[in-house]
């Protein structure tokens, strides 16, 4: 009698502790979603300011700023999920570095003070921002395990625990980019 009342302590020791690691893996995801949310909302505070100042030099490039300002609307309407809001910021991140990239054809541009203040608050939050997406992929990836493997799998069954998605790069960053076609050459 005492045997099975020691297994089943253990046992229940075991099912608190398999729920209490994934219940924290849930939370650590969110957290580290909040951490990459609080420095997106810097970098969507900074975007209109960018806009403003480089539409003044760039009258041929107006279809990027159009875009950049509408994902940065559709990003901070908080009408969209967190998956729909990682394609979002996937596509904002390659609309803001053409802007980058075509600033070169811009010397008056790449010369303004302010171009180059916000050029440099720019680069800081990117790093920033990577280093919350390389937590939150580290979080995710440590969740997901969590809920596919067994035994923990059960719980997150029960739980109703779904994988989640990383943040990954898009296609089109992955390729090269030719700067000669970016500049018309």
């Amino acid at each position: 009698m005492l045997v099975l009342l020691i297994v089943l302590g253990v046992v229940l020791l075991l099912v608190i502790f398999m729920y209490n690691s994934l219940v924290g893996k849930k939370n650590q995801v969110e957290n580290a979603f909040a951490s990459i949310d609080t420095m997106l909302k810097k970098r969507y505070d900074l975007i209109p300011n960018l806009v403003n100042t480089v539409k003044a030099y760039m009258n041929h490039e107006k279809s990027v700023l159009t875009e950049i300002t509408e994902l940065r609307a559709k990003a901070v309407s908080g009408q969209i999920s967190n998956d729909e809001k990682i394609a979002v910021e996937n596509q904002l991140s390659g609309a803001m570095g053409k802007i980058m990239v075509l600033s070169e054809n811009y010397p008056d541009l790449k010369a303004n003070n302010n171009f180059m203040q916000l050029q440099a608050s720019w680069n800081e939050i990117e790093e920033q921002i990577s280093a919350s997406r390389r937590f939150f992929n580290s979080a995710v990836t440590d969740y997901n395990n969590a809920v596919e493997m067994f035994p923990t799998s059960i719980f997150a069954r029960m739980m109703n625990y779904q994988r989640k998605q990383v943040f990954v790069i898009p296609e089109a960053e992955r390729q090269n980019v030719n700067a000669g076609q970016l500049f018309g050459v």
